[in-house]
């Protein structure tokens, strides 16, 4: 009988683990009310969870340990980290509502991991079912950020913005909406020279105002799914209507002849 393989790959977790640091380093940063950098870390470690699977399928060490530490840094990293960087910075001060709302982000990031990894195999490619946990943590690291940047976190802030925020990103992370996963983009090929310059156009704004254009950037694709969502819900309508049509206008010349 064959001995089971022992150890772990040790290049795409140096990625996963780097992404689970970062994480961490949030919630403390946030806890020493350095929100700024807690915001950033979130960041960081977004870019680490992208390279790891990348990386792991580049170098072919996909590992069914590596599925699940990734899961587990992504709980911690986007799931538990923006709701207590969220908390400390705005909803603390609206007592138990406040922890209730950081709350419902958290199990919902936990909810979300969940599904995903148990439709991995069926889901499609293309889209993600609900909003992926990575860009619902930037939404609410990049409004932190943001606010931090130009004083935000007053009440009226707090009882506009960030409470109905927190709680709308995890009613969306656990909704069936489909969200694009631009999986099908070929990193590897030859694109052109203009997409080449929109990409250095980008990198340019981000830096021109790193907080506004990140959180405008998470939110256009936070919105992107109900619109895609509604989109397909329309067309399906209507190409329903002009099959129940053409099977009127068939079955009423049957009946004629």
């Amino acid at each position: 009988m064959e001995n089971p393989r022992r150890g772990v790959y040790l290049l795409p977790n140096l990625f996963t683990t780097a992404a689970l640091f970062s994480g961490f380093y949030a919630i403390v940063a946030a806890i020493n009310s350095r929100y700024e950098a807690a915001a950033i870390a979130i960041f960081i470690a977004m870019i680490m969870d992208g390279m790891d699977g990348r990386i792991a399928r580049l170098t072919n060490t996909q590992s069914a340990f590596g599925v699940q530490y990734d899961s587990l840094s992504d709980l911690a990293s986007f799931g538990i980290a923006p709701a207590l960087v969220i908390y400390l910075w705005s909803l603390s001060g609206m007592g138990k509502p406040g922890w209730v709302a950081a709350f419902i982000y958290a199990a919902a990031a936990a909810l979300r991991l969940a599904r995903f990894n148990t439709q991995a195999s069926s889901e499609a490619k293309q889209f993600f079912q609900g909003l992926p946990s990575p860009t619902a943590a930037a939404l609410i690291a990049g409004f932190v950020w943001m606010g931090d940047a130009y004083g935000l976190n007053d009440g009226a802030t707090i009882l506009v913005f960030s409470f109905p925020l927190t709680i709308l990103a995890g009613v969306l992370m656990v909704s069936n909406i489909r969200y694009h996963s631009f999986k099908h983009f070929d990193l590897r090929g030859r694109v052109p020279f203009l997409a080449a310059l929109v990409i250095v156009l980008g990198f340019a704004f981000i830096a021109l105002e790193p907080p506004l254009v990140l959180f405008l950037l998470a939110l256009c694709y936070t919105l992107s799914g109900p619109i895609i969502t509604l989109a397909q819900l329309q067309r399906h309508r209507t190409i329903r209507k002009k099959t129940e049509v053409s099977d009127g206008m068939n079955d009423h010349t049957s009946d004629g002849n």
